[in-house]
């Protein structure tokens, strides 16, 4: 019969599960916790461009001016993003300008012929998400997220 050295005997063992549990808990705890972070940011940005969709649609609804339709825009999707903390305050803001294909907004005068259409964008913008989300690496968390939605519009 061969003789346990005395290395692998069980009290010189004591002790390893704590080691292996304080390892295996150090790399599921940071997968969970980016997990958690990255929700809340997805879940915020979600929450923008809702907002901004919301604003873009509501540039459809009749105005008697073109500055109707965006004051509309802008009040909506600033209602729509008050669930957001006081911490991040969204910055909402509208634009009408031509759709000519481009990503360029040329505010022109607008009209009901196909060559005059134009179109609203809206733009909800937080700022500050490093106040509200736990501490991360700042290489991990954006420094600001934005919701953008753009909607053609009938000026009949």
């Amino acid at each position: 019969m061969k003789a346990i050295p005395a290395s692998a005997s069980p009290c010189f063992q004591r002790g390893a599960y704590a080691i292996e549990f304080a390892v295996v808990f150090l790399i599921f705890f940071a997968v969970l916790y980016a997990v958690i972070c990255y929700g809340m940011l997805f879940a915020f940005r979600l929450g923008l461009q809702n907002a901004a969709e919301d604003g873009a649609r509501a540039a459809l609804q009749y105005q008697s001016t073109i500055d109707g339709r965006k004051n509309r825009a802008v009040n909506v999707a600033i209602s729509k993003s008050n669930w957001m903390p006081q911490v991040v305050k969204p910055v909402v803001s509208a634009q009408i300008c031509r759709a000519e294909g481009s990503n360029e907004c040329t505010p022109l005068t607008c009209g009901p012929a196909w060559s005059q259409r134009c179109q609203i964008e809206v733009l909800v913008q937080a700022n500050n998400l490093e106040s509200l989300l736990p501490p991360m690496p700042s290489f991990a968390v954006p420094s600001q997220i934005a919701g953008k939605a753009s909607m053609l519009l009938d000026l009949r």
